[in-house]
């Protein structure tokens, strides 16, 4: 939204001008030939009050309006507007607002904004009539019997945000009502947006007290909602108007910045914008290059970051196409024919941001080291970029491509409606603050999100992308992803590695949530502490309110008494997880090939246990040596099972242990000069074999490995848990199988159950030299 198209003149005091009007002076003459000239408003407010004589023409006040809402939506009826319009005027007649002008100039203005944005008719008419309930004698019914119930809920949800005090003193419950109406129709916010805006270009006539006080709520609180609807066209602005309030000198500074650079001879915005012209010309690629000034608070944010600021460094360019595939084309030649910046690539249409934004980003290098950014998205995702879900249409109404018949849609239910334009913040926001447990909570928790002004994207195993706020950790990840069932996240696992739910996250990380499914699976009060997201924090506050005294120690690992400092033996081990059974000594079959011996383990599982049946005799797979006569031992080390590929080495004795070739035990004894005797299997499949359970701690986990592997029919020989590392539990379990083609399905059980996250063959280190 250009300065020129949307900042009327006032007369008397007013705010700092529109920075974007000296910085658009950097844009091309003919840009700003085209642009629409300034509107006088005391024209305009002389033409509201004389209006015009026949009933059923335009008004000539609302000309500009109606030109811009043409180029948006050239088919749209005028009809609601020009009556919403006679009922405003007469409405406001006789009352001024403090610049001097007629009233009804500030509902024209807003309705100016909102039309140049691209609103539909609906929210144009009741932008028009928003200060008609609260000001004048026309009541909500009367809205509704000349404009329907749509407009009259627009109108009211209006009405209620002007008697919010927005301050440090609001009441939480009011905010948290008008958050919800907001949720529930975003237009209300965005024409509560473009009335927050008018008055702050006009804001001069107020003493600078007041001017403070309303530019660091706007600060506060309407810029970052703007920021999450998407409206950037807005936000700019009034982050611009509240600079020139509250930061005069730097901003002044800034604005000396911006004129100086424009009076300098040449631009190399310009002359890159040129280049980048022809190479699209010549691959073909129909491409609109335009030059976007930066405002006032981006430059003034470079200038901080990088000192002194070059030519190049107070705009982006920005490149507009028609198909998404274009996009990828124009990357492509510029990446070939100029020389980029890699490190400044993001990706924001195939991984659109929070607030609806797409756009590729990327950077090149001119030969005397200046770089420019560049923005490139088709026509479509730039109208969005500028104004959010203004731009989407009403969302009340059915896509053009929907189909008549009922029954090939999904249809909402009774009282709902589909919403395809709410983002997913608001989407967010409408849950959360159901779930608060009080209106304080709901309002502490908003401002802390709103203070958030940067988001990260995170993918799910399954390719889903989850929008958090920077700094977010794992925890908040489990309640984005799974809600209140996150209480039951037992640990998760980032980029393939294992993580602990305070893991901090990074853009782009790959996110795999371990889920337990015990009933008495609870959070951590130590949780809040990693939480950064109001549906984490909230849930869990709402959990342990329920639960006083409730509440695991951090990354699910059940609360142990301050007292226990001293080393958890293994037996003890074994009953904080959970085993339904006392522990009982069991040795080591003698030839487990340096396995260290058990100091205690669980009891083992055998089929027919239950009914006293005799267990099957153990035996070892069958394993033909190169050596006639020698006796055959398994290495306990790596527990070879058919079909693995094996090797052996004769030891003390005479005797031939058999090892699997990956062994680490095999390259050490290589290494020693040991002579490899040729093994291979027999027809026997009957097998020991040694697997490692790798879990967090929760009760019960024991009894259901266990279980796991008895219903696999396996025999355990010997198990052993370890003293817990970093809340993980290691289990050892020695094994019996009937036939080794059952080992992958037996290692699939064993991780199917709850809190387990990985199971593997054991695999000892070789010993030392």
């Amino acid at each position: 939204m250009s300065a020129e198209a949307t900042n009327p003149a006032t007369a008397g005091p007013v705010a700092p001008p529109a920075p974007q009007a000296l910085a658009a002076s950097v844009a091309p003459a003919a840009a700003r030939r085209k642009s629409r000239a300034r509107i006088d408003l005391r024209r305009l407010g002389r033409a509201a009050l004389l209006g015009s004589a026949a009933r059923d023409k335009l008004p000539d006040a609302i000309s500009h309006v109606v030109e811009a809402h043409r180029a948006h939506h050239p088919d749209a009826d005028l009809e609601p507007l020009r009556r919403a319009y006679v009922l405003a005027e007469s409405s406001h007649r006789g009352q001024m607002r403090k610049s001097g002008e007629p009233y009804i100039t500030h509902p024209l203005a807003v309705t100016l904004i909102l039309a140049e944005l691209g609103a539909e008719t609906t929210t144009l008419t009741a932008s028009l009539l928003h200060d008609t309930v609260e000001d004048t004698e026309v009541t909500l019914d009367q809205v509704r019997e000349q404009f329907g119930e749509e407009v009259r809920y627009l109108v009211d949800g209006v009405t209620k945000l002007e008697k919010v005090d927005y301050g440090a003193a609001a009441e939480p419950e009011t905010f948290r009502k008008m958050l919800v109406a907001t949720g529930n129709d975003v237009r209300v916010m965005s024409i509560k947006l473009a009335d927050r805006l008018h008055n702050m270009r006009t804001l001069g006539v107020m003493r600078p007290e007041k001017q403070a006080r309303i530019a660091k709520v706007t600060r506060d609180v309407l810029i970052p909602l703007a920021e999450r609807l998407g409206v950037q066209a807005l936000k700019t602005e009034l982050e611009d108007l509240v600079f020139a309030i509250l930061h005069p000198e730097e901003y002044e500074h800034t604005r000396e910045l911006i004129a100086e650079n424009a009076a300098r001879p040449g631009d190399p915005l310009a002359e890159v914008a040129d280049e980048m012209r022809g190479v699209l010309r010549e691959a073909g690629i129909p491409a609109d290059v335009l030059i976007r000034p930066r405002h006032f608070v981006s430059v003034h944010r470079v200038a901080r970051k990088r000192g002194r600021l070059r030519g190049t460094d107070f705009g982006r360019l920005l490149v507009l196409v028609n198909e998404d595939a274009d996009c990828y084309g124009v990357l492509g030649e510029l990446h070939t024919c100029m020389t980029p910046v890699v490190s400044e690539f993001k990706d924001f249409i195939a991984v659109p941001k929070f607030n609806l934004y797409q756009s590729l980003h990327t950077a090149v290098a001119r030969p005397d080291g200046q770089v420019v950014e560049v923005l490139i998205r088709t026509h479509r995702m730039h109208k969005v970029a500028e104004a959010g879900v203004v731009a989407l249409g009403n969302p009340y109404a059915p896509a053009a491509d929907t189909p008549a018949d009922p029954a090939t849609q999904d249809a909402p239910a009774d009282g709902e409606r589909a919403d395809p334009t709410r983002p997913g913040w608001l989407s967010r926001l409408l849950d959360w603050q159901q779930a608060a447990p009080d209106p304080d909570t709901f309002w502490s928790t908003l401002r802390e999100d709103l203070a958030q002004d940067r988001e990260i994207t995170v993918f799910r195993p399954d390719g889903g992308a989850l929008g958090l706020p920077e700094g977010a950790t794992c925890v908040d990840a489990a309640y984005a992803q799974y809600g209140e069932d996150a209480h039951a996240c037992i640990g998760a696992r980032v980029n393939g590695r294992l993580a602990t739910l305070s893991t901090v996250l990074r853009d782009g990380d790959t996110v795999q949530l371990l889920m337990g499914q015990d009933p008495a699976s609870e959070p951590s009060r130590e949780w809040l502490e990693h939480a950064h997201t109001p549906a984490a924090r909230i849930a869990i506050q709402r959990w342990l309110a329920a639960h006083p005294g409730g509440g695991t120690d951090p990354d699910g690992i059940p609360a142990t008494p301050a007292s226990s400092a001293a080393p958890t033996p293994p037996a003890a081990v074994a009953e904080s997880v959970g085993t339904a059974r006392p522990a009982a000594v069991r040795d080591g079959d003698g030839d487990s090939g340096g396995d260290p011996a058990a100091a205690r383990t669980a009891a083992p599982a055998r089929p027919g246990a239950a009914t006293g049946a005799p267990a099957p005799r153990s035996r070892r797979a069958d394993v033909l040596a190169d050596r006639p006569g020698a006796a055959v031992r398994l290495a306990g080390c790596c527990t070879p099972v058919p079909p693995d590929e094996i090797t052996g080495f004769a030891v003390r004795g005479g005797a031939v242990t058999v090892h699997r070739v990956e062994c680490a035990a095999v390259a050490h004894m290589k290494s020693t000069g040991r002579a490899e005797i040729g093994v291979r299997w027999g027809n026997t499949t009957e097998c020991r074999v040694t697997l490692v359970a790798e879990s967090f701690g929760r009760p019960h986990l024991l009894a259901d490995l266990t279980e796991a592997i008895a219903l696999q029919g396996a025999e355990i020989v010997s198990a052993t848990v370890e003293p817990p590392s970093q809340q993980r539990v290691r289990h050892t379990y020695t094994l019996q199988l009937p036939d080794a083609a059952h080992l992958p399905a037996l290692m699939r059980a064993m991780r199917d159950v709850p809190g387990v996250y990985d199971v593997s063959r054991a695999q000892h280190q070789a010993p030392a030299s």
